[in-house]
């Protein structure tokens, strides 16, 4: 278990910060990854974003590493050498992706050689409802994933869909919360009234 990620869960000022701006963050990524009323895919590199830079903002940026070479498809950035990956998941834990892949053989390829092996940030985003912001430590899902074994622990995607990766699935989620060495941090997922222009910072770079 990383004591770097358990202060970020256990220091109250960045509790309160994670509690009152996340949500405020996140609609404001979803406003302008938004198009035509539909979220685009580029929303998930919006929220990582947003995630990376509390970390930053914790952590210092000289410790936080998002531009080394990494071998490990999961790994999203690296603290204090330490690789994490960032996930979120809109509603209930379900659809949480180890991989993202178009591919059916890279897909079995990951999933037979898949052990859990870095720390994961899971935001569960729940508009109008109580959510949450997970810390799931290497140790849990390695209990999990122990207990479960392969087959239970990972879901493939189904021969002729396309949905593009290999999943967590729900069983193992609802068992890895509940590990003792998980943290998290309760957030009122409430929208506010904002005025954004979506094109309105690069009109005024155009203008500078």
């Amino acid at each position: 278990m990383a004591d770097y990620l358990d202060q970020l869960f256990s220091d109250q000022a960045i509790i309160n910060r994670v509690r009152n701006k996340m949500p405020a963050l996140f609609q404001l990524a979803e406003l302008e990854s938004s198009r035509a009323g539909k979220l685009g895919m580029e929303i998930g590199s919006a929220r990582e974003r947003i995630i990376i830079a509390l970390l930053m903002y914790k952590f210092g940026e000289e410790n936080v590493d998002t531009l080394s070479p990494i071998t490990q498809a999961e790994v999203d950035v690296t603290l204090y050498n330490n690789p994490i990956s960032i996930k979120t998941v809109t509603g209930n834990l379900t659809g949480v992706k180890l991989i993202w892949t178009v591919d059916a053989q890279k897909a079995l390829e990951f999933s037979n050689n898949y052990h859990p092996s870095v720390d994961i940030l899971l935001a569960q985003i729940k508009w109008g409802e109580i959510g949450w912001f997970y810390y799931f430590p290497i140790e849990s899902q390695l209990n999990i994933f122990n207990e479960l074994g392969r087959e239970k622990y990972i879901k493939l995607p189904k021969p002729g869909t396309n949905p593009r990766g290999v999943e967590i699935t729900k069983e193992a989620l609802e068992l890895i919360i509940k590990d003792t060495l998980v943290r998290k941090i309760d957030i009122e997922w409430t929208r506010t009234e904002v005025t954004f222009g979506i094109y309105d910072r690069w009109l005024k770079l155009w203008g500078d």
